[in-house]
């Protein structure tokens, strides 16, 4: 017998299972209630048109730490040209 439709479905972690790397990212990015809030409002809609608040939250939530990010990383940068 097929099945048919999707297979979205998350498979349940085993305990020695390493958490996804998208989740640990968004989880250090300091961005997880953002991509839970769409998250939520994905299921409750089924349409990510109607999501759009929290799309573009999420999405300035990220743009900002990957600025920060590239900041940090410049800085450390120009402290081991200093160190040389």
């Amino acid at each position: 017998m097929s099945t048919q439709g999707h297979t979205w479905a998350r498979q349940v972690k085993k305990e020695d299972e390493e958490e996804d790397p998208l989740d640990q990212l968004i989880s250090r990015s300091g961005c997880a209630a953002f991509h839970y809030a769409v998250q939520e409002c994905m299921a409750q809609h089924q349409d990510w048109r109607q999501c759009q608040p929290q799309v573009q939250a999420f999405r300035d939530c990220m743009s900002e730490q990957q600025a920060r990010r590239r900041e940090e990383l410049q800085r450390r940068k120009e402290q081991a040209s200093a160190h040389r």
